[in-house]
């Protein structure tokens, strides 16, 4: 009897290949839709956007029906509003900056999907993300790199348990990206030349401030601008505004270019000072997640990522908490944030990661 999977079929071409690939390795594919969205305005219906854009239920139908597998969506919103939108909105008025796409990952495009599919009798889910999994000679789970290395996720997924990799499917992760494309057109798909998502999901314009307001309803509560000495520079938005490292859009008249060091939630105070004081030699991570790894080491060695974008830094393991963990790097790093993850990495096997509490420079640790 062949293998049962849901995959989670976002309108995308990742997730449409990811479905068709499946289906020619002879697993019985479902697809499923996750319905997220609190609000539904008009204007946004018809546009052609991301993973979550309102024409992906109805693209992924498309799909489904060439590729003859069942469709359906499943409504995950309440999920969604807890685990990811409200996260989002208590980050921000906490001075952090908050990634979401790691905590849907974590909790809706997993974990509840994966409870759901097991409950219709599925074995496995799958996903359209670039990475892969590998179970290690340690009898662990562990994410891959992917094989497209600018479109690698393997960050964004660094948190997911050993029970949701078990039963998980990445059949892109061994392709690059053009040629997922290139597939998607011989097949004849037509998402095969959509675009890529570019923004937040459940915030289609990028505009994530006017988001908080809307979601809080509250407007974001002005404060003063401070240097490290604590001398006032001038007003500032409200802390919701800025991120660390931020240059453009301060306001701020001083002569030179100018960024954020440090937001002080409980003074409301923005703290700006010079691209030197941006750049730091470790930082100190909380909530950390285990994958390769059982457990980090004093003294151990390997690199970490403190954004998606980022190439990563070797760095050294010099104090472990309960749940925390101090490193330092090899050479200094800009604009580590509160909020973000940083992932660990050994080759290009995924150890484990955590969210990131602050940084810290030498002498202050």
């Amino acid at each position: 009897m062949n293998k049962k999977v849901v995959v989670g079929m976002s309108g995308g071409v990742d997730s449409s290949v990811a479905a068709f690939l499946l289906k020619e390795q002879g697993y019985e594919v479902i697809g499923v839709t996750m319905e997220i969205w609190q609000k539904q305005p008009e204007w946004e219906i018809g546009r052609e956007g991301g993973c979550c854009g309102f024409r992906a239920a109805e693209d992924a139908r498309q799909v489904a029906s060439m590729l003859g597998i069942p469709h359906y969506v499943m409504n995950f919103r309440d999920i969604f509003q807890e685990k990811v939108i409200d996260y989002f909105v208590k980050e921000y008025q906490l001075g952090h900056t908050p990634n979401p796409c790691i905590a849907c990952n974590r909790y809706v495009k997993w974990e509840a999907l994966l409870r759901r599919s097991m409950e219709i009798g599925a074995d496995y889910i799958a996903t359209g993300h670039y990475a892969s999994i590998k179970k290690l000679p340690n009898g662990r789970y562990a994410i891959v790199q992917s094989a497209s290395g600018y479109k690698d996720q393997s960050y964004a997924l660094y948190n997911l348990t050993q029970e949701q990799l078990k039963h998980t499917l990445m059949p892109v992760g061994c392709y690059e990206k053009e040629k997922i494309r290139e597939i998607a057109m011989e097949q004849k798909l037509p998402v095969a030349n959509k675009p890529d998502s570019q923004e937040i999901c459940f915030i289609p314009d990028n505009n994530y401030r006017r988001f908080l307001e809307d979601e809080t309803g509250m407007k974001a509560r002005e404060g003063n601008f401070v240097d490290k000495a604590g001398r006032i520079l001038g007003r500032h938005k409200g802390i919701t505004h800025y991120t660390i490292g931020q240059r453009k859009g301060l306001g701020l008249a001083v002569g030179h270019p100018v960024f954020v060091t440090e937001i002080r939630p409980e003074t409301n105070e923005v703290v700006i000072g010079e691209n030197e004081d941006i750049f730091v030699d470790g930082l100190h991570a909380v909530s950390l997640q285990y994958m390769a790894a059982e457990q980090y080491r004093e003294g151990q060695r390997m690199k970490a990522k403190i954004r998606y974008s980022d190439k990563g830094q070797m760095c050294t393991v010099k104090r472990i908490g309960k749940n925390s963990i101090n490193i330092v790097f090899d050479q200094k790093v800009r604009a580590v944030t509160p909020g973000q993850a940083v992932v660990f990495y050994q080759d290009n096997v995924v150890l484990g990661g955590g969210t990131i509490a602050g940084g810290y420079s030498a002498g202050n640790s």
